[in-house]
């Protein structure tokens, strides 16, 4: 039986979603930019995680995770409208961010960071899709276990200190979509919050 300790894991995978009896292919990992994890520490999905952690190095894996038990099912009622104002740097709409199809992050007043999609740009509002991309679907992962053992208490910490936002990753998008937006984070959090949490 294998111990709970924390394990440093990474695998290389494609994920499809399927519809109409047809798989479609919407995210891969190579061997060369596995995603990366450490199990126990829920930076991923239980569902994922409990495949992956019991395999071994070299181990292939292929599995589905129902929606519900993935990201949910698509609620209409997480698509708001957002006042167009929240949007605007320096007294000015946004133009470069906000725009259809674009993936925009924003937090809750708990802190809690979410990626909304923008749907339309209407006169005065913004209409936002807070349902997650995946929301609704099925999700089949296929791959391969690229490395797993032990994690380093100094990959524990580094690991943690990310959750927190204390650090933060080093591809350099992140960082730089996270200070342009900042100040829409800020601004519409309340917003946000009362518009998918109405009963707080």
């Amino acid at each position: 039986m294998e111990t709970a300790e924390n394990k440093y894991i990474t695998v290389a995978y494609k994920l499809y979603t399927t519809e109409d009896g047809k798989r479609d292919l919407v995210e891969e990992t190579a061997a060369e930019h596995p995603f990366q994890f450490i199990s126990g520490l829920g930076t991923t999905l239980e569902a994922f995680e409990s495949q992956i952690v019991n395999l071994h190095k070299g181990d292939k894996f292929e599995f589905t995770i129902p929606f519900a038990e993935a990201y949910g099912e698509y609620d209409e009622e997480h698509v708001i409208d957002l006042p167009k104002n929240i949007f605007e740097i320096d007294g000015k709409f946004d133009n470069e961010h906000i725009y259809p199809g674009n993936i925009i992050p924003l937090m809750n007043s708990e802190g809690q960071r979410l990626n909304g999609s923008v749907v339309e740009v209407k006169a005065d509002t913004v209409v936002m899709d807070m349902n997650h991309p995946l929301a609704g679907e099925d999700l089949t992962f296929v791959g391969e276990v690229t490395e797993s053992r032990p994690a380093t208490n100094e990959e524990i910490q580094e690991m943690i200190k990310m959750m927190t936002g204390e650090g933060g990753c080093s591809c350099g998008s992140c960082a730089t979509v996270a200070v342009t937006t900042a100040e829409t984070v800020v601004e519409t959090a309340a917003v946000v919050d009362i518009a998918i949490n109405p009963e707080r």
